[in-house]
């Protein structure tokens, strides 16, 4: 299969691998078609993504669509990350054959289950005035 340059640079030289310490937000997908599963984790600050990490197990598709999307990210705020589509994420990198546009689904995926459980972990530590004046 052949990639284009973009694809290959983030496969061989994924950015932001690894696992944010101490996570607001971590999320967690997997294709059982294909095996490959993506895991996120990322800092939030002032409604702002600081800091965003990823684990992949998966081909080469799969890596390069979790350092895209990490980059994609970062610095972004909340509400425009949980607007990103699989289809930014692919056309960042150029374009995807056919057969692996699934892998930039999971990555999108993955980033969306991270924020919705930073949401959960913040709306859990809200006191009732808080949560009253968010509403």
């Amino acid at each position: 299969m052949n990639y284009n340059d973009t694809v290959m640079d983030h496969f061989t030289n994924p950015r932001n691998v690894g696992e944010v310490r101490d996570a607001d937000g971590v999320g967690q997908v997997g294709n059982p078609a294909c095996g490959d599963i993506m895991k996120i984790s990322l800092r939030v600050k002032d409604d702002r993504i600081e800091e965003v990490k990823f684990k992949t197990f998966g081909c080469g598709a799969a890596i390069a669509n979790s350092s895209m999307m990490t980059e994609m990210v970062k610095g972004k705020s909340v509400g425009d990350a949980a607007a990103l589509k699989n289809t930014d994420i692919a056309e960042a990198l150029g374009g995807l054959p056919p057969i692996k546009m699934h892998c930039s689904s999971l990555a999108a995926d993955a980033l969306h289950a991270a924020i919705e459980d930073y949401k959960k972990k913040k709306a859990a530590q809200e006191t009732p005035a808080e949560a009253a004046a968010a509403s």
